[in-house]
């Protein structure tokens, strides 16, 4: 029988660890009525571990015997006796949205790259809607879970990490160059498809007016128009974010869309000593370009954002959030693969301080109107929204990383 204590796991907030988890834990019985479904999938026997990460429950469920994976998953002829399950409120995805996910996995499977797809239904779908859940269901992935019990916007251990995780992400953008799905909430066939919420888009960020685009952007998510009506969002924005895109605008028309990971940092990396050995976790993918990726990826593991200070004052004259050996050696691991050509390296610049800005917004629906938490959401708006845009715009270190970035993705440190 699974342990009991398991059930009240602590998971990551929005400042650090917290008790009270966002979904409930995954209980056996759950477990082994979702795992019924699966092809060639045997009972489970108990539920070992929780993820503490947020946005979903996950879990890792030992099997009553080994389970080999079948081609279609991609597995190699791989074999466990364990299993990951993942549940997701249908409300943040659908079986459907799901798939884009997995679909863009198996295309980079196909290139060889070390990615973890998804197992099939008896139907061959790799999805399963049941009430209110959506679940998916993985095998063990290969390599070591090094960053488990570290949060998100946390920088590597080490700058031989970082280089590595350079290396890989351009692996990856090498391979995804030629998948050609459309972006997640693209209109399909004259239809109006609903907005896949907690992705790294720039359905906003990647239009001339950024003005009308965020307009319609918001307009088509009750939830988020809900979580702004009360908060001046259109002038906020104006003042804080849309400065940068005036320095992005007239690089749009040299970006060449393409597929990247949404979420690079090193939790999202299975490791051996200092190699990733598995990539994980592409629920923030979809269509942008390799500028905006690599932008995300230095965002999200190079600027230490949790010892910011939460007083806007303070903020600014925070010193030492950037990590820069860290950063150069990403950089670097990055241009031994793939070297960016100097239009990409100026998109990059041009990006940091605007690839947050979809998902914090998307974060303050989240937390405003499908949990109802309003504190969260006012961190999401206050802090990660315009905070982030205001640290690049005011702090002396922000303005010196947009300052000395361009020398750094030239090669010139």
């Amino acid at each position: 029988m699974a342990d009991i204590s398991l059930q009240n796991t602590a998971q990551f907030g929005v400042h650090g660890v917290q008790e009270k988890r966002d979904w409930p834990c995954l209980t056996l019985d759950e477990v082994c009525a979702v795992l019924a479904h699966f092809a060639n999938m045997p009972p489970a026997r108990d539920v070992v571990w929780h993820s503490m990460r947020p946005f979903s429950a996950a879990c890792v469920v030992q099997l009553a015997e080994e389970v080999s994976a079948d081609a279609n998953a991609g597995g190699q002829g791989a074999r466990a006796t364990s299993c990951v399950l993942k549940r997701h409120a249908r409300a943040l995805r659908s079986a459907a949205m799901l798939e884009q996910e997995h679909a863009f996995i198996r295309h980079l499977a196909s290139k060889g790259l070390p990615v973890w797809p998804a197992l099939a239904l008896h139907d061959g779908h790799t999805a399963l809607e049941l009430g209110n859940w959506t679940y998916e269901v993985f095998l063990p992935a290969k390599g070591e879970d090094t960053y488990r019990d570290v949060m998100s916007w946390k920088p590597y251990f080490s700058t031989a990490q970082a280089h590595a995780a350079g290396a890989a992400l351009a692996q990856l953008h090498k391979a995804a160059a030629d998948y050609t799905a459309p972006e997640r909430s693209a209109y399909v066939a004259g239809k109006t498809a609903s907005v896949v919420p907690l992705v790294s888009s720039m359905c906003v960020v990647g239009q001339v007016d950024f003005t009308t685009a965020l307009q319609k952007w918001v307009a088509r998510q009750p939830g988020l128009v809900a979580a702004l009506t009360n908060r001046p969002w259109q002038q906020d924005v104006a003042r804080d974010v849309l400065p940068f895109h005036d320095h992005l605008r007239p690089l749009l028309p040299g970006i060449k869309p393409a597929w990247g990971h949404g979420d690079w940092h090193p939790s999202n990396l299975f490791w051996h000593a200092n190699t990733p050995v598995t990539v994980l976790d592409f629920g923030m993918a979809d269509r942008t370009c390799a500028a905006f990726d690599v932008a995300v990826a230095i965002e999200r593991a190079m600027v230490d954002w949790l010892a910011l200070p939460s007083c806007s004052a303070t903020a600014q004259k925070a010193p030492d959030l950037v990590v820069w050996d860290q950063l150069a050696a990403f950089v670097a691991g990055y241009q031994h693969i793939r070297p960016l050509s100097a239009a990409e390296r100026a998109q990059v610049v041009a990006f940091l301080p605007l690839v947050h800005v979809e998902f914090a917004l998307s974060e303050t629906a989240y937390f405003g109107t499908l949990l109802q938490d309003e504190a969260s959401a006012e961190v999401a708006y206050t802090e990660y929204l315009l905070g982030h845009a205001q640290w690049f715009a005011q702090a002396q270190e922000g303005q010196e990383l947009l300052a000395r970035l361009p020398t750094l993705l030239a090669g010139q440190a």
